[in-house]
């Protein structure tokens, strides 16, 4: 499986998916006008992924906002690798948000509760 990159707009995170060392990455505002749009192929992309997982898989996100709308899709990328985490496999979620952002963490909170995945939520300086 190749590499999935997609770069950073001023509406829409940047992508970072390499399925050899396990290592998946969204970083940036989630805003775009068509979430689902935006988020179909990473959901593809995860689909084809979970049939040969890494031996481990870590899915960093550091967002700085993201709307109401993407925090369906959001949820539902979480929920694709929950479902690799539940087949037995070694599957880690860290949530990142700065120091001080109440509303960041709590939402981290939020899908953590929701989730039956290895979640962490990790404070930082600056994303």
């Amino acid at each position: 499986m190749e590499k999935f990159v997609i770069k950073e707009t001023s509406k829409t995170p940047s992508v970072n998916f390499d399925p050899e060392l396990g290592l998946f990455e969204l970083k940036g505002k989630s805003i775009p006008e068509n979430s689902t749009g935006f988020y179909g192929p990473l959901f593809e992309y995860i689909e084809g992924y979970s049939s040969r997982p890494a031996e481990r898989t870590v899915l960093n996100v550091k967002f700085e906002f993201f709307n109401t709308s993407s925090s369906n899709r959001i949820h539902a990328l979480f929920k694709r690798f929950e479902r690799i985490y539940l087949r037995n496999s070694d599957v880690l979620i860290r949530w990142y948000c700065e120091n001080g952002d109440e509303n960041m963490r709590d939402a981290g909170k939020d899908f953590k509760a929701m989730l039956q995945v290895p979640f962490e939520i990790i404070e930082v300086e600056e994303l």
